[in-house]
């Protein structure tokens, strides 16, 4: 009886083995047909990938990877000869694909009861993974619909993560098959536009991850030190979003962001003397940086040196005629000032008239000395909605009627 049981387990097991193995054989069939059915086909691999007789087998997955590669051919075809095709459907295909291709490969790498793996499996994968990686309509073109059209940063960054990940395959370690997916000015743009899709995924580690592997690419290089250091703010690493700074400003001496943004970090946290000695190193190094004298008026104006902010803001505008900002800042160097006279003025004895008619005259000179340079920042950029406001609070303060309802009606 025992021995009955036993081979009727072994019939039943052989059984689901032939069963699971024509489904396979059926899905690829529907598949690769001249009319063919894709859910079909899916709806025939998928007992076979998770029964246990054929969910090792690296032709299961590598048929079930099949599947989405044709649809995904089809649909590119069909988009070719100028028909509609559903964008988003196309490139869930592909990444279904994908995966099950590596799963593929994976399986197929594991040695049989004779040692050997499944070659086959991985040269017919490897053709189709080379596909993706080249066509731009096929990964490259998900992510960015997903970027794009549908603002899914974080499926954008797993969509571009796939495609960048292809060279690094095992597949592709040998020389030569690394000139099958060359990590060329495509690949770093789409490591640039991965670390955009983390950073607006509110991903910042793998933002980070992805701009500090950028950093050696020379791909918008500095754009990459600025992001680096938005998002080591994100994660509160000061010791790091310092350093990408102080890299920012020995790359980058002529762009005045990473100094500003260093200066501000020391003067945010009562360094005065480092952020000086930053400034005054970098004028020494790069004495004709407009921007860099336009910084210093900024520090100087804050710590109430007018003298000196005054002074700089000239030199910068000496430098650069069209910095509109240094004109502001020297218009602002007078307006603070009187504004601080007006609030020691409020304070005065209501009876000593004497001092609050000296504190008026000298308030009112300062405002006036304010004045040119507000209009002339205003002149230079009417966009500009401070600088409007204050000019027009001066012509209010100052009685210029006329020109304050000149500049109410522009």
């Amino acid at each position: 009886m025992k021995k009955v049981v036993l081979l009727l387990a072994l019939a039943l097991v052989s059984g689901n083995i032939f069963a699971q193995k024509a489904n396979v054989s059926k899905a690829k069939t529907k598949a690769y047909s001249e009319e063919p059915d894709f859910d079909g086909a899916r709806e025939l691999i998928k007992a076979a990938l998770v029964d246990e007789t054929t969910k090792n087998d690296p032709n299961t997955w590598y048929v079930a990877g099949l599947i989405g590669y044709l649809e995904n051919e089809a649909m590119t075809l069909a988009a070719q000869y100028g028909q509609s095709i559903d964008e988003a459907r196309k490139g869930q295909v592909v990444v279904e694909s994908y995966d099950y291709f590596i799963k593929a490969d994976e399986l197929g790498q594991i040695p049989d009861e004779k040692g050997k793996v499944n070659t086959k499996v991985r040269r017919d994968v490897k053709s189709k993974i080379v596909n993706y990686f080249t066509n731009q309509t096929n990964l490259i073109s998900y992510g960015a619909y997903l970027f794009e059209n549908n603002k899914d940063y974080a499926g954008a960054y797993n969509v571009f993560k796939r495609y960048l990940d292809i060279p690094k395959l095992e597949m592709f370690a040998d020389e030569k098959s690394q000139k099958q997916v060359p990590q060329d000015s495509t690949y770093k743009m789409i490591k640039y536009f991965s670390a955009l899709a983390a950073s607006n995924a509110g991903m910042s580690k793998e933002a980070i991850a992805t701009l500090e592997d950028l950093k050696d690419d020379n791909y918008e290089a500095m754009t990459v030190y600025q992001l680096l250091y938005q998002e080591y703010v994100a994660m509160k690493d000061t010791a790091n979003y310092v350093a990408t700074l102080k890299q920012g400003i020995q790359l980058f001496p002529k762009e005045p962001w990473f100094l500003q943004n260093l200066i501000n970090h020391f003067v945010f946290t009562n360094q005065n003397e480092e952020a000086l000695s930053y400034l005054n190193a970098a004028i020494a190094a790069e004495p004709m940086v407009a921007d860099y004298h336009y910084v210093k008026g900024n520090m100087a104006e804050s710590l109430g040196n007018y003298d000196e902010a005054l002074k700089a803001f000239e030199k910068a505008v000496e430098l650069k005629p069209d910095l509109v900002d240094a004109y502001a800042g020297m218009g602002r160097v007078f307006y603070n000032q009187a504004v601080k006279v007006n609030d020691a003025a409020l304070n005065l004895d209501a009876k000593d008239v004497d001092a609050y008619t000296k504190a008026e005259k000298e308030m009112n000179d300062l405002f006036k000395r304010s004045l040119p340079y507000f209009e002339k920042a205003y002149e230079m950029n009417k966009d500009d909605y401070d600088n409007k406001r204050i000019l027009m609070n001066l012509y209010y303060r100052l009685g210029m009627e006329k020109e304050y309802d000149a500049l109410s009606n522009e």
